[in-house]
C-alpha cells in the first residue's frame, strides 16, 4: 500500500472527509511520526507496533568492487516492531491464503 492508497482508503471509509482533508491527515500524522523520531522519541500504538530508532556502532566493512576496508561510521535508524496482534493477525491471514492457493506442481516437463 502507497501513501496514495491509503488517502484513498481513508476517503472512501469516512464519506465526510474530502480527498484534500484525508490526505492532510495522513500527512500530518506521517510529520508528527517522523518529527518524534528524530527527537529520539519512541511511538507506541497500542495494537499495531512501536516506533523506535536504534544505533548502530561503527564498524568495517569491504568495497565489494576492491576488497578494501571502509569504515563505516555509527548511525542512528528508525525501527518498527510490530505488536502482538499484528503478527497474529498477519500470521493467521497468511496461513489462510496459502491453504486457499492452488497446490503447486512439483515436475517441470520439457
Amino acid at each position: 500500500m502507497t501513501r496514495s492508497d491509503l488517502v484513498e482508503e481513508l476517503a472512501a471509509r469516512f464519506g465526510q472527509l474530502t480527498h484534500r482533508d484525508a490526505e492532510y491527515a495522513v500527512k500530518t500524522i506521517l510529520d508528527a511520526v517522523g518529527e518524534a523520531l528524530v527527537r529520539g522519541h519512541r511511538i507506541e500504538i497500542r495494537g499495531f507496533g512501536s516506533f523506535s530508532v536504534n544505533h548502530r556502532p561503527p564498524r568495517m566493512g569491504r568495497n565489494p568492487r576492491s576488497g578494501e576496508a571502509v569504515a563505516i561510521p555509527e548511525k542512528r535508524v528508525p525501527h518498527f516492531k510490530p505488536g502482538k496482534a499484528l503478527r497474529e493477525a498477519v500470521d493467521k491471514r497468511t496461513a489462510e491464503m496459502e491453504e486457499k492457493a492452488p497446490p503447486a506442481t512439483g515436475t517441470l516437463s520439457n
